[in-house]
């Protein structure tokens, strides 16, 4: 289970709850540079994915020959997105809530957000530092080009009024992965946490998905 921006794997307590109750096994995991994990920089994905990788080979190394599913928020869906191979070790089953296309937009829908259409006018001074910081580009954060290297069923979750990542943006990112994969969208639901938003219907959806893909653990 991967948390979102700023926040820490508390965040995903709600759901590893109901996973166990389900039968499942869970693992939780602070990103770098969130709750008790190392680092000083919040990396949009990119930086996070080795964090991913070596989540699910601990997960493959503790439980030979079962089937491994992540839920990723945000952050914790570009991580597991930006995995190189993507992911590694691959998955059995995939749900990605609330993933930015490219940073690109995401800078744009937030400096629009808060500063009005003009703010937009910002997002090229902003991504134009990611090199002198991250040492990445803006060129290696778009999720949307790494979707078709996702070989495992995919669920892919936002917000109607998600104002941080538009449907329209996530409808490119569904179209862009592989089938077998489903699309839900969340009625009314801004740039929050989509279990805690209404998770009668989380659980419903997300149990049914990891059912019918991943064989329930012992």
């Amino acid at each position: 289970l991967l948390h979102g921006l700023r926040s820490d794997r508390r965040q995903m307590l709600g759901r590893a709850r109901f996973l166990r109750d389900a039968g499942y096994a869970v693992l939780l995991v602070d990103l770098p540079a969130h709750g008790e994990s190392s680092g000083e920089r919040i990396g949009f994905g990119l930086q996070e994915a080795a964090a991913v990788s070596a989540a699910i080979a601990y997960l493959r190394a503790q439980l030979p020959g079962q089937p491994v599913g992540a839920i990723g928020v945000s952050l914790g869906a570009a991580a597991l997105v930006l995995s190189r191979p993507s992911p590694s070790p691959p998955l059995d089953a995939v749900i990605l809530e609330s993933l930015y296309p490219t940073i690109a937009e995401a800078v744009s829908n937030r400096l629009d957000q808060r500063l009005g259409p003009y703010g937009r006018m910002l997002a090229p001074l902003l991504l134009w530092q990611l090199p002198l910081r991250l040492g990445v580009s803006a060129g290696d954060l778009r999720p949307v080009a790494a979707m078709p290297a996702l070989s495992a069923p995919v669920l892919v979750a936002v917000g109607t009024q998600d104002r941080h990542t538009t449907w329209s943006e996530t409808e490119r990112l569904f179209a862009a992965a592989r089938a077998p994969k489903a699309l839900w969208a969340v009625q009314g639901a801004p740039h929050v946490d989509l279990h805690a938003f209404g998770p009668d219907a989380y659980r419903a959806l997300v149990l049914a998905f990891l059912s019918h893909h991943l064989r329930p653990a012992d």
